[in-house]
């Protein structure tokens, strides 16, 4: 489904309701109810520290739509416009959004077709939607002083711990409560910036990313067999590729009474949120610390990926699985892949399949060293079973649209000549760029031995019309 340009990219600027059209939104009022019904809920918070969160929900509701009702009767009876149900209802919604949750940015986290929300400043903001759209779209904010009073404000509530953004702490990058991921700079930019990026879609299969033409069927049936087979994976490709959302549909394959620990430094994968399909995850969120340094130079506080990585080991979890290497954990995950029982995986940006072993290769030394270039490639020749690569088209240049699909899957069979990976390419790139299938992977007996068949890498023509097939 698309979004249609009508309907999308408008909110913030007016609101609808079923009791007709509304204008745009009287912010100045807005803010006004926000902050005196934030008083008063400070105010009674002083008296009453134990409320509940949904209490202190419920009774700020009430003081707004106090507010409401005094700013009704104070126009009729100067003889001004009152509003009517409906922009009393938008008024209130965004006065309560102000509080709880993101202000004005509020309808875009809101809006099931949003991928992506960009603000160079607090007029200059662009929406992306699930069609590859991207919208400009009205301010965030009154100024970017305001803006930035509104991101401290986020930071302080809406968190799983506290966090600031101020001049001695001016970058800030945080989960939201529904789970997308927040990242905003201030003083080290000429204008305040901000990038949300949603994670649109959670409980998602192989099968499913057929559906979305990520993937066909035969691809499907290798990559499930993989898992299966406890084969350790690597998913690379640019930003915004699409790797967190293939990573999810591969865990998604495993079988519900498996323990899986999940480690990233900001929780993405969700998998914890989906009891019915992984009952026994442990997931692992790194934790920044404060700004105040201990004896060792590092943040009070501070638990790095590293640190949950090798944490991960003692708790009698069968598999690791690392929602993006970026740094030092890299080799600690390595050394996880090559010494246990398998079926461990993570993300990577890397530009193809090959250039994955360059990249971790290099984060090994960096996080290691005592680690040679001999040793890290080694090691990671040893650990990784496959690499899928998934790549990015953009057409919209053209009037076409963004596809991101898989284009490639390497097997790692060892270290081969000048003491490189030596590599399979059991899917390469199609006529469209797509993944079709090359060559058997040298341990085919391993995928065969879980249940794959063969013939899936010596499909008939025209593939991808009979993707949506039932499986063999």
């Amino acid at each position: 489904m698309t979004a249609d340009p009508l309907t999308h990219g408008t909110a913030g600027a007016t609101s609808g309701g079923p009791d007709g059209d509304v204008g745009p939104v009287d912010w100045a009022l807005v803010r006004r109810l926000h902050e005196t019904s934030g008083a008063a809920l400070a105010e009674e918070l002083k008296l009453r520290p134990a409320l509940s969160a949904a209490a202190q929900q419920e009774l700020a509701r009430t003081l707004i739509q106090d507010g409401l009702d005094e700013l009704v009767r104070e126009r009729m009876r100067t003889g001004q416009d009152v509003p009517s149900a409906a922009e009393e209802r938008v008024i209130a919604e965004a006065a309560f959004a102000a509080q709880f949750g993101l202000g004005r940015l509020q309808p875009y986290v809101d809006d099931p077709y949003v991928e992506n929300i960009e603000a160079h400043g607090h007029d200059n903001v662009w929406i992306g939607y699930a069609d590859g759209r991207d919208v400009r779209v009205g301010p965030i904010a009154a100024s970017d002083e305001d803006m930035v009073r509104q991101l401290q404000h986020i930071a302080a509530r809406l968190g799983r711990a506290e966090r600031t953004l101020t001049t001695a702490s001016p970058l800030l990058t945080m989960r939201l409560p529904d789970g997308s991921r927040l990242a905003a700079v201030i003083e080290t930019v000429p204008r305040p910036q901000l990038v949300i990026r949603r994670h649109r879609i959670r409980n998602v299969d192989l099968d499913d990313l057929i559906g979305l033409r990520a993937i066909d069927r035969p691809l499907a049936e290798f990559l499930r067999s993989a898992v299966r087979a406890r084969k350790n994976i690597v998913v690379t490709g640019g930003q915004g590729a699409g790797k967190t959302l293939l990573l999810r549909a591969l865990a998604n394959e495993l079988p519900p009474g498996e323990a899986l620990a999940t480690i990233e430094k900001h929780f993405e994968l969700l998998l914890h949120e989906l009891p019915d399909r992984h009952p026994r995850v442990v997931p692992f969120e790194a934790r920044e610390g404060t700004g105040e340094r201990g004896p060792d130079g590092r943040r009070l506080g501070e638990v790095t990926l590293t640190e949950l990585v090798e944490h991960a080991l003692v708790m009698n979890v069968s598999r690791v699985w690392l929602g993006e290497v970026r740094g030092e954990e890299a080799w600690p995950l390595i050394e996880v892949m090559e010494a246990g029982e398998g079926g461990s995986a993570c993300t990577l940006h890397a530009r193809s399949a090959a250039h994955a072993f360059e990249r971790l290769a290099n984060l090994c030394m960096r996080g290691r060293a005592g680690v040679t270039p001999e040793h890290a490639y080694r090691s990671c020749a040893s650990a990784i079973d496959l690499v899928v690569h998934l790549s990015t088209v953009d057409e919209r240049w053209i009037g076409g649209q963004r596809h991101r699909f898989v284009s490639q899957v390497v097997e790692c069979n060892g270290i081969g000549e000048g003491g490189r990976p030596a590599l399979t390419e059991v899917f390469t790139p199609g006529p469209d760029g797509r993944a079709v299938a090359e060559h058997d992977p040298v341990d085919l007996t391993d995928y065969v031995r879980v249940g794959f068949d063969p013939g899936w890498l010596r499909p008939p023509s025209g593939r991808w019309a009979g993707a949506a097939g039932s499986r063999r």
